[in-house]
């Protein structure tokens, strides 16, 4: 595998450095912080994130083994953009497995879950009346995460975040559309009335619909960008 810059290794505190810096950089991109296309360098990383080089290029290289990332020069990576087929695959997958998550989920969700999803929904309405698309992706990963973290299933949790972790980027095409059409809020808010009134079933068909909604959008910004044959 091509590494950025020659990585080389170093001691247990530079290596628990760099876990930590893959860490945070990974949690980036599942929430949407840089679009498609956006570049990252080491010394950007290292600036951003508060670490050092080494640290930054060790979670670059390990970003762009999974595929998060990609290389568009020698010291260079980008995020990458999905191509209508990755789209469609990766939503696909989102469906049935983050519906599963929501339905076990809402299983065990309580009054305290409730009220903590619907501050993370204050907080995304709040952001999108406000133009803070950035924190409104934030906050939704809390809300969705929140839910699925309640069916007690960690191997089913990481995939669907290594899901997010390869379509983050492309939720920034959701805005400024769903902020003035109000989709993901009507979804996050028929989630909320599914959990009181204690019916997995239409907890997990909410969630269901946000995906789907959510893929139109994103199939569409995409097709405007794909350049025709």
């Amino acid at each position: 595998m091509e590494e950025v810059d020659g990585l080389v290794g170093g001691s247990n505190k530079v290596m628990g450095l760099g876990d930590r810096a893959y860490e945070d950089l990974k949690e980036k991109l599942v929430r949407g912080a840089y679009p498609p296309g956006h570049k990252i360098t080491v010394r950007a990383v290292a600036e951003e994130l508060g670490y050092g080089t080494t640290p930054a290029r060790d979670a670059l290289n390990r970003l762009v083994a999974e595929r998060a990332l990609v290389f568009s020069g020698p010291k260079t990576v980008v995020v990458p953009t999905l191509s209508l087929a990755e789209l469609y695959e990766v939503t696909q997958m989102r469906l049935r497995l983050e519906g599963l998550a929501a339905e076990k989920g809402a299983i065990g969700a309580g009054t305290a879950d409730i009220a903590r999803m619907e501050a993370f929904q204050s907080e995304i309405d709040a952001a999108l009346a406000e133009g803070r698309y950035a924190d409104a992706l934030w906050s939704n990963k809390e809300f969705h995460f929140h839910i699925y973290g309640r069916a007690n299933m960690p191997m089913l949790l990481a995939t669907i975040e290594t899901l997010w972790l390869r379509v983050g980027a492309a939720f920034n095409d959701l805005y400024p559309e769903f902020a003035i059409s109000k989709y993901g809020i009507q979804n996050h808010r028929a989630a909320l009335e599914g959990l009181r009134h204690k019916d997995p079933q239409e907890v997990k068909a909410a969630i269901e619909t946000d995906i789907r909604d959510g893929y139109r959008r994103l199939r569409q910004a995409l097709s405007e960008r794909t350049p025709k044959k």
